[in-house]
């Protein structure tokens, strides 16, 4: 049995046009320009306040409440489940892997999608950070999950598309599984210990690790 923590926004779910209609809704009511919603995908993944202050957004706090201003009305349920992810969950519990979420999106916010697409009822356990941003770092988000439930890192995988994901499994010892769907650049995912191009690989990626 393994504990699989899988990543939320471009690993079970894309998320863009809530996430990129969110952020621009911020800038634009800041006053600055709002690039298109193609070239935002690379704020999805990382802690919203830092890509904030990668735009160079005086007050990275302050554009983050606008952003939720937007996304918790409206953004969050502007996303998709992938295709094929419900099945793939479905083959990873019935080969005995306890499922948990793990994700930069405040768990409040996450809790609410997971339930909205019927994705709560595969989790044992949901774990995101806070809206003060208590456990933005992905690393110390793991090391919370892994102490709650009792889990060795070795017995336990990450899943997920970005950097963050990688080396969030890397700096508590786990293994991690890329998967290529998602939002990440390709050599985002250089670390991982194997990549998944498909949501139905998964479970033999799993095997492949253990």
């Amino acid at each position: 049995m393994t504990a699989v923590f899988l990543d939320l926004d471009g690993t079970l779910t894309d998320p863009k046009p809530g996430i990129t209609a969110a952020v621009i809704h911020a800038l634009t009511r800041l006053d600055r320009p709002a690039p298109p919603a193609d070239e935002l995908t690379w704020v999805i993944g990382p802690p919203l306040i830092d890509s904030f202050a990668r735009m160079g957004v005086p007050d990275p706090a302050q554009a983050l409440a606008l952003y939720r201003e937007y996304f918790s009305d409206r953004g969050l349920f502007e996303n998709t489940v992938y295709d094929g992810i419900p099945e793939a969950l479905d083959a990873m519990r019935a080969e005995g892997h306890r499922l948990f979420l793990a994700t930069a999106k405040p768990h409040v916010y996450a809790r609410r999608i997971t339930a909205h697409f019927g994705l709560d009822t595969y989790l044992e356990a949901q774990y995101g950070p806070e809206l003060d941003g208590t456990m933005n770092d992905k690393a110390d988000l793991l090391a919370h999950a892994l102490a709650r439930q009792d889990i060795a890192p070795s017995d336990a995988v990450m899943i997920g598309d970005r950097r963050q994901d990688i080396a969030a499994a890397r700096a508590n010892a786990m293994p991690a599984i890329g998967v290529t769907w998602g939002y990440g650049a390709a050599n985002e995912l250089d670390d991982a210990d194997t990549l998944c191009h498909a949501p139905a690989d998964l479970p033999a990626a799993i095997r492949g690790l253990f």
